[in-house]
């Protein structure tokens, strides 16, 4: 398959605002993504890295469900689970959360003011199962409008050691209700397949770039098959400043001056990918 293609974004230095054209906002709107090329240095991708990598190291990671490879019956997934919502006790977490770049990138796709609401780490290590198709919105349940997320590639990401998949174009699919996973290939329960044809296109970034998505397009990635090479990544999902509600489990949201911002409780949502039972 083809790999992505979109606009490139210029290399920017730490905090300097990146510069999006008209033709990027519009690509954005059309395809459901836009991929912002170097948009963070790789020194802040190895502070990332090597940040989380040390608090796992010393099980330093509140409520994280630490366990060996014996106990986790093999299951390195099970060894190196993500990390949920680091912004809400970590510093660096949450300076990355309400990154001034991604600030500025959320503002011009959305074209308002964004909310940030979930920060998640992963590590996927060689032979980590990847994550089922699904659509973001159907856990986050942001109304009116959609959330967006921000997917920050720290190790280099292709196929071979799971990088995400992507349907261009779902941007204005309904929200699915999922079928079952296959849970040798998918940490998570649930599946939506694409629709007839739709041809999910692998999203080949460096580290730094940072992939910009809509909340209903369709998504996904294959287990990590390379034998050496991690995909850690650092996640986090935005609602635009005018939605009035969003599923309680993203509470509190915060704005880009780290305030508590509140919304009505949307029924239902949760984690973003429901865990198949024992993965933590």
């Amino acid at each position: 398959m083809s790999p992505v293609a979109a606009p490139i974004a210029p290399v920017v230095a730490p905090e300097a605002k990146p510069i999006l054209t008209e033709e990027d906002v519009a690509f954005f709107h059309r395809e459901g993504y836009y991929i912002a090329r170097g948009l963070m240095s790789k020194a802040e991708c190895d502070l990332l890295m090597n940040h989380y990598g040390d608090l796992h190291a010393r099980k330093a990671i509140p409520g994280y469900h630490f366990t060996s490879m014996e106990e986790a019956g093999g299951d390195i997934l099970k060894v190196f689970s993500r990390i949920m919502h680091p912004h809400r006790w970590d510093a660096l977490g949450l300076k990355y959360l309400l990154d001034t770049r991604i600030h500025h990138v959320l503002r011009a796709l959305l074209n308002e003011e964004p909310v940030a609401t979930q920060s998640m780490y992963y590590f996927k290590p060689p032979g980590a199962k990847g994550q089922a198709f699904h659509q973001d919105n159907y856990y986050l349940r942001v109304r009116p409008k959609n959330c967006i997320a921000s997917w920050w590639a720290l190790d280099p990401t292709d196929p071979e050691n799971g990088g995400l998949q992507i349907c261009p174009r779902t941007q204005n699919v309904e929200i699915l209700c999922p079928k079952k996973a296959d849970l040798e290939l998918s940490f998570s329960n649930e599946l939506v397949a694409p629709p007839e044809g739709t041809k999910p296109i692998p999203a080949i970034l460096a580290a730094g770039d940072v992939l910009f998505f809509n909340g209903s397009v369709i998504h996904g990635s294959t287990p990590n098959y390379s034998q050496t090479r991690w995909r850690r990544s650092y996640i986090c999902h935005y609602a635009p400043e005018s939605c009035h509600e969003i599923s309680e489990w993203y509470f509190p949201l915060l704005n880009f001056d780290g305030k508590v911002v509140e919304r009505c409780k949307a029924t239902g949502g949760g984690p973003c990918g429901t865990e198949a039972k024992g993965n933590h």
